[in-house]
């Protein structure tokens, strides 16, 4: 009966305890700051991403920002026979959708099969180009759980360590060390969540930037394989 009295009045100091812990106040940095040596990798990882995010992010915006009468004056060019002025037209846009059409404009003169190759190849460069370093995102999406969950497991062998050298079975220190060895996993997750949301984002503006270059390739050949020229 003794022993069962010690254990109920041990359970309750702990609960008690840990209610008390539960009722401080504690901020968000202050609790990242408890995540150990391993919050450090995390950290640059969510920079890395942030950094890449909005690089290939205005990158890719800057790609799409292109005269919606763009290809009309193309085709006015082309079908009046002032080739030079559609040229330079092309050739000083910044979009990859010019730079195509341009190569396009370069190769006139040549058979339709080789100026569709030659386009479809600038294409390629050009997507090229705007999926680089997206990898990148892709990598941190897969690590920073990764890292995270490594961060755990490493605190929680630490903590049972503890445990098992000085012999201290008290709730409120297994409790207290178990969050605080779970503050990692939470934030390798939460980077691995963002850097996947912006890599499928930054890929699908990369996709419609492609079907603008598709679609602008169309018109194009309808322009040179039209009656009108």
């Amino acid at each position: 009966m003794g022993i069962l009295l010690q254990v109920v009045d041990s359970t309750s100091q702990a609960v008690a305890a840990v209610a008390a812990q539960g009722t401080e106040k504690m901020s968000l940095w202050s609790l990242l700051a408890k995540g150990g040596a391993l919050m450090y990798p995390l950290y640059i990882l969510l920079i890395i991403a942030l950094y890449v995010f909005f690089e290939r992010f205005m990158t890719i915006r800057k790609s799409r920002g292109l005269d919606p009468n763009f290809m009309p004056m193309i085709h006015d060019n082309i079908v009046s026979g002032n080739v030079s002025a559609a040229y330079s037209l092309a050739r000083n846009a910044s979009s990859p959708v010019a730079h195509v059409i341009a190569k396009g404009i370069q190769r006139l003169g040549k058979s339709i099969e080789v100026i569709e190759k030659s386009m479809q190849s600038i294409a390629e460069i050009e997507l090229y180009n705007l999926e680089k370093n997206l990898n990148i995102l892709s990598l941190i999406a897969g690590i920073a759980p990764m890292f995270g969950f490594l961060g755990t497991i490493a605190g929680m062998v630490q903590l049972f360590y503890e445990i098992n050298t000085t012999g201290n079975f008290d709730l409120s220190v297994i409790s207290g060390g178990i969050y605080v060895k779970m503050i990692t996993s939470g934030t390798g997750l939460v980077i691995g969540l963002l850097a996947y949301i912006m890599y499928n984002y930054l890929s699908t503006q990369v996709d419609k930037v492609a079907n603008q270059m598709e679609i602008a390739s169309a018109d194009f050949m309808d322009i040179l394989q039209g009656p009108t020229h």
